[in-house]
């Protein structure tokens, strides 16, 4: 009973996995936009703009922006943290149902829902701390 309740839970959290590697490895292609390609950087008096003038687009824009690649990964990754602590919740009130009563298992149950709790109050503690940061650095 307890190896088919791992083994359905690990095919559930499969299927996410598999869509979350194929949006972070998919190749995107970027453009470099023509007035930035043909900008002077005899000007470039900061190291934004020394990035800029480098990368030949509006790289910490790319990097820090609304639609910035550590905006996104950093979004994604706490979205899934929230996502397993909410099936470790579930799990836990399966594993508390299933108890019997017996001690042991009412106990490890009781300790999954706790800790399945405490993370997700960190992942939204997180995300608020990381979008304050990520928000605080692009102005």
């Amino acid at each position: 009973m307890n190896k088919t309740i791992k083994t359905a839970i690990a095919g559930l959290l499969a299927v996410p996995a598999l869509a979350l590697g194929l949006a972070l490895f998919t190749p995107v292609t970027s453009t470099v936009s023509a007035a930035a390609s043909t900008a002077s950087c005899s000007d470039a008096n900061s190291a934004a703009a020394g990035v800029d003038c480098a990368s030949g687009n509006g790289s910490q824009a790319q990097l820090f922006g609304t639609g910035g690649i550590f905006t996104t990964i950093i979004n994604t990754l706490l979205y899934v943290i929230g996502a397993l602590s909410v099936v470790m919740l579930i799990v836990g009130g399966i594993r508390y149902t299933v108890s019997n009563g017996t001690a042991a298992q009412v106990t490890a149950a009781k300790n999954t829902i706790m800790y399945a709790l405490v993370g997700l109050v960190i992942a939204f503690l997180a995300y608020a701390i990381v979008n304050w940061v990520l928000s605080s650095l692009t102005k």
